[in-house]
């Protein structure tokens, strides 16, 4: 928070040389690198509604909202005052002003109404919220991600319509009243985790038309103020006939609480403003989606929208961390001279600032696939292979640079004042949250060896990048090596690795972005640098820099 007129002259001494808070800034319009790359994945149509959104998340109200709903945690609430059930969780406001501010500027609907370039805004626009708030991203993130998987039923329209309406209605009473929805996931068990085979929640038929009443538990159910979940569960026959997907609502069709139990909030290391919960079924009503024992194909089409998602918040991170850190350099001297103006600060920045456009690049390559997947083979394939190899490198990047972020701040930048210690604890959120690296890097592999059209996408992908730079031939040529002649296990987070950085290169060289391509392509194909201002390859650190930085 900027306060009116606070005093420097003070008894002991005068207060000066402060890098002053990077709010009162259009966060789009300001940002050449975010607003370039989405223009070029194709959100232009939509470009007024994230200049829209990056106008309030930039502004000092809403940045003083994400404070709040972080230092004031959600509470759990399981009985009223005389004892009756109610499993409720309540919020501090900022958190309901943070959910309507997302939910009326289209994060979670845009991609299902714009005309074009609808995966791509939403993006944007999650990247944009999440640099306040990255919790409330969360219920935005899974509302957005559960269309596809309730078109595989006829009788879902009212929730789809509820759930793209673009409106906040945090009443808790049943979802037709109400003016918008959300909606959750909960999947893993305790004794399964990401192996949901191992699953136990059973679903009894109530009757012909797939309605159910669950018994069991779920181990890690977020944002559990949805007005529904999407979840998984045996029907008679158990595992010989596979599990099969739910939509359980919070309420029952005859107007009563469903028993949906909510057993205690997780304390989690960041996140602090979304609730994580466990809960347990008992003899709750839902209803199936999808045919009987393909519930893990039904919600993987929503579980790959969460995936793109938890990549594309990643590299909203990586480059949030990374403006600020420039901000901070430009305003900051020490010894004599800025921060910015120092040789070894300058490579570092320079470093971070590759990064970050490196991550974009890549996440908008990703993003452009899903617009295009409707339309073209190719690119629908494509988006099936690049979706874990890029969720798998940019999430695990985003801990170290947020890192390196906080120590370009110094200690500064490790008090609770500042927002880099809580961007810091979210950082490795999205690594792990929709499957974490040994997950998504075996996912890679079974793509790669199942899907002979997602193969083949990569290969065209790769190729294209072809004849750029010898140290990237000879990367393509190493991949094409270990694809063709089979990739064990062990080796699944090597390939995700190798893959990543050559899909990187590809995508800026693609972007028209021929001096940061040829910086990756040295800094971190040919030399493999890992740490921000170790390399030894010359690059343009102005230029890239300059890219980095804001614009007032």
């Amino acid at each position: 928070m900027t306060h009116l007129n606070p005093r420097a002259e003070l008894a002991t001494h005068t207060v000066f040389n402060q890098s002053e808070p990077m709010v009162g800034l259009n966060l789009f319009d300001a940002d050449a690198m975010l607003r370039d790359g989405a223009e070029r994945a194709g959100a232009g149509p939509n470009l007024q509604r994230l200049s829209a959104l990056g106008a309030r998340v930039g502004s000092e109200e809403a940045t003083e909202w994400g404070r709040l709903a972080n230092e004031n945690p959600p509470k759990f609430k399981p009985f009223d005052r005389y004892g009756r059930r109610i499993d409720e969780v309540e919020f501090h406001p900022a958190y309901h002003q943070l959910m309507a501010l997302g939910l009326s500027n289209e994060v979670s609907s845009i991609a299902w109404t714009a005309e074009s370039g609808g995966h791509t805004a939403h993006a944007v626009l999650l990247m944009l919220q999440g640099m306040i708030d990255a919790g409330t991203c969360c219920p935005l993130s899974m509302t957005y991600a559960a269309i596809p998987a309730l078109r595989h039923a006829d009788w879902t329209g009212d929730w789809i319509e509820g759930l793209t309406a673009a409106r906040y209605d945090s009443r808790f009473i049943p979802h037709g009243e109400k003016a918008g929805l959300t909606l959750g996931m909960a999947m893993t068990e305790k004794q399964g985790g990401s192996d949901v085979r191992a699953n136990e929640t059973t679903a009894r038929a109530l009757d012909a038309d797939g309605e159910v009443e669950l018994t069991g538990h779920k181990w890690f159910c977020s944002a559990p103020m949805s007005d529904g979940f999407l979840t998984l569960a045996y029907e008679e026959g158990g595992a010989e006939t596979g599990l099969s997907c739910f939509l359980v609502p919070r309420w029952r069709p005859d107007g009563t609480r469903n028993a949906i139990e909510i057993q205690r909030l997780k304390d989690k290391l960041g996140d602090r403003s979304n609730a994580s919960s466990e809960i347990e079924y008992k003899q709750a009503w839902a209803k199936r989606v999808g045919e009987p024992g393909r519930g893990v194909r039904t919600i993987i089409e929503m579980v790959n929208h969460t995936r793109l998602d938890c990549l594309a918040g990643s590299a909203g991170l990586i480059r949030q961390v990374a403006a600020m850190s420039v901000w901070h350099a430009d305003r900051r001297a020490a010894f004599q001279r800025r921060l910015i103006d120092q040789p070894l600060m300058r490579a570092v920045l320079a470093d971070l600032a590759l990064e970050a456009e490196a991550a974009l690049a890549l996440a908008f390559r990703v993003t452009e696939s899903f617009d295009r997947a409707e339309a073209d083979d190719h690119e629908r394939a494509l988006s099936r292979i690049l979706t874990p190899i890029a969720k798998y490198w940019i999430c695990k990047r985003a801990p170290y640079l947020a890192y390196e972020a906080m120590e370009a701040h110094g200690g500064a930048g490790y008090v609770e004042e500042h927002p880099l210690p809580r961007i810091f604890r979210q950082s490795p959120l999205n690594a792990i949250w929709e499957g974490s690296g040994n997950v998504i890097a075996l996912d890679t592999l079974r793509a790669l060896g199942r899907d002979e059209n997602a193969r083949e996408a990569l290969r065209a992908e790769l190729a294209g990048a072809a004849g750029r730079h010898p140290a990237l031939d000879e990367r393509l040529a190493g991949l094409e090596k270990m694809v063709a002649s089979g990739i064990g296990e062990a080796d699944a987070r090597r390939f995700a690795e190798l893959a990543a950085h050559a899909l990187a290169a590809a995508a800026l060289y693609r972007a028209g972005l021929e001096p940061a391509a040829e910086a990756y392509v040295a800094r971190k194909i040919a030399e493999c640098s890992t740490m921000l201002g170790a390399g030894e390859a010359a690059i343009d650190e102005e230029a890239l820099i300059a890219r980095a930085r804001l614009s007032s």
